[in-house]
């Protein structure tokens, strides 16, 4: 193995940890921080939602940034500016700074979902994708595993200021081995066709849309506002309907312009591309929501304190993390199309195991439950992303990663969007831990019959495979 492809699988791995690493150790934390700034659980929230909304709205601009520039530049630009917004994070004093770092914190990650990928299939002649995909997507699992663990032990002993420093440990040191060992240029140091695709690419000229990246921006950021808050502001369903509306404008505009944020005419052309990313959108929004509702059954159905109940949550994304890298080696073999469906179907069966939960059931049939979801995530996650970048040229990667970066915070927000309707019409206005029981179990059959259904959609979506080429 080359240098550079080293420098590369290390930078992908360890920005893949820390994006997710954060928030799931910052979860835990926001209980401490409502409590020292002596503000409301609806106004705590902005510190999670801020980070998506940022997060969601730049990843495609800043994948048709890398494309047309340089994919190291703006890597290193992402992981200093996540950085650094941990770093003044470190010293806020209210609520408005510790929101400001984190919408900063989702600018700099914006920047690194956008490429950390994309340079890292750049890197790798394509039956070896798979694999160092494994890697990457191993270690966003083992990022959420250890956030509860290691962010609980931080939060615990030196405070929720301790996160943020370790964020901005790890950001320097990543970024120095982005400057030093990944090469500025776009192109594939595995393949000579690669090679060459990036010459041609070179010689073409390209330009950024500014416009169609503002209609972009602007409707990611309204859909994904409304979707959040549509539950509890009367605007928001307004506010999702005009980002629809703005996407249709966008795409209207995409099909006319000579230099598209995003060539809209491959999700006509190559129906794999279309579906393969539509399955994201689904399997993310399947199973995104499932801890949420898991650790508050645990506590409140079944009585577990919060420790115990991240522990037997750490059960799924464990998995995920030892089944990736094998996952993605299977993927250079067997056609990732297929082997993404049969990782949704699992999800799909460990979903409906959910279904039938109630107040007498052993935790042992829930950790077996979580073990085989972990097992589905892993069979679905890499190879799904194989398959949308197969479907792309060398020169559009930075955007395919964007885009499929796109429906996985879509997949999170319809997730939540899910859990946050049902409980409204069943539960109201109380919270789930004040809610009986089984009103709560019912909450969970309902959501888990959803979340089963858009599981099998996902699956279905995955078994399409690509027109052979010529």
């Amino acid at each position: 193995m080359q240098k550079v492809q080293k420098a590369v699988i290390f930078a992908a791995v360890i920005t893949s940890f820390i994006t997710t690493f954060m928030g799931s150790a910052l979860n835990l934390s926001v209980p401490d921080m409502s409590g020292e700034f002596n503000v409301s659980a609806g106004a705590i929230g902005w510190v999670v939602t801020v980070y998506m909304l940022i997060a969601a709205a730049f990843a495609v601009p800043f994948g048709r940034i890398a494309d047309i520039t340089s994919r190291k530049l703006v890597l290193a630009l992402g992981i200093a500016v996540f950085g650094a917004a941990s770093f003044f994070s470190v010293f806020a004093r209210g609520l408005i700074s510790v929101v400001i770092g984190r919408g900063a914190q989702g600018f700099g990650a914006s920047m690194i979902f956008a490429t950390n990928h994309a340079i890292l299939i750049s890197k790798f002649s394509e039956n070896e994708r798979g694999r160092v995909l494994g890697y990457a997507t191993a270690s966003t699992y083992v990022g959420l595993a250890a956030g509860p663990v290691l962010g609980g032990f931080l939060n615990y002993n030196f405070g929720w200021r301790s996160i943020f420093i370790a964020g901005c440990a790890v950001s320097a040191v990543v970024l120095v081995s982005v400057i030093f060992g990944i090469p500025s240029k776009n192109r594939d140091v595995a393949s000579e066709a690669g090679e060459a695709e990036s010459k041609a690419a070179d010689g073409k000229k390209k330009n950024f849309d500014i416009t169609g990246n503002v209609f972009f921006i602007m409707a990611l950021l309204a859909l994904v506002y409304g979707l959040t808050d549509i539950m509890r502001n009367s605007f928001a369903p307004y506010i999702a309907c005009a980002g629809l509306l703005l996407f249709a404008v966008f795409v209207f505009r995409e099909l006319r312009t000579k230099s598209p944020v995003i060539d809209v005419r491959i999700f006509k052309e190559s129906p794999a591309y279309t579906l393969a990313n539509l399955a994201a959108l689904l399997g993310y929004g399947a199973v995104y929501a499932v801890s949420y509702l898991l650790s508050i059954y645990l506590q409140t159905v079944l009585g577990y304190n919060s420790q115990t109940a991240g522990l037997i949550l750490i059960a799924s994304p464990a998995v995920m993390a030892v089944l990736s890298p094998l996952a993605g080696r299977l993927s250079d073999r067997i056609l990732p199309f297929f082997l993404a469906a049969a990782g949704m179907a699992v999800t799909a069966l460990s979903l409906l195991i959910f279904v039938f939960v109630s107040e007498d059931t052993h935790i042992l049939v829930i950790i077996g439950a979580l073990l085989l979801s972990g097992a589905g995530a892993a069979l679905f996650s890499s190879p799904n992303t194989n398959a949308v970048m197969s479907c792309v040229s060398q020169e559009s990667l930075g955007v395919a990663s964007s885009v499929l970066a796109t429906m996985r915070s879509l997949g999170h927000t319809v997730s939540m969007t899910i859990i946050t309707i049902i409980v409204s019409i069943y539960i109201g206005d109380k919270t789930l831990k004040d809610a009986e029981p089984q009103m709560l179990i019912t909450v969970m059959h309902t959501a888990f019959i959803v979340f089963t259904a858009l599981a099998l959609i996902g699956a279905l979506c995955s078994m399409k495979k690509p027109k052979k080429k010529g």
